[in-house]
């Protein structure tokens, strides 16, 4: 019986900075992301996802300015970090 790899959830800094909640709502946020993640195995998460486009943010009629310019920022902010 092969051991399956389970998923290694890791928040990147400041990844919930602009969240605005209270902090007993921030950690049950966090564990059921983690949990959602750690029961996954990379080739269910791979099943489940999706390749999103720019055009689909540009056209995205429901994301407020603030909401696409923190994507927008966080995808710049991406491009700059080392690969590992």
């Amino acid at each position: 019986m092969t051991e399956e790899k389970k998923l290694k959830v890791e928040f990147a800094p400041g990844a919930f900075d602009s969240f605005d909640g209270t902090q007993e709502e921030l950690d049950e946020m966090i564990a059921e992301i983690t949990t959602m993640f750690a029961e996954l195995t990379p080739e269910e998460l791979e099943s489940r996802s999706r390749s999103i486009d720019i055009t689909d943010i540009l056209n995205d009629d429901s994301l407020s300015p603030d909401e696409y310019n923190q994507i927008m920022k966080s995808l710049l902010d991406d491009n700059e970090r080392p690969l590992q």
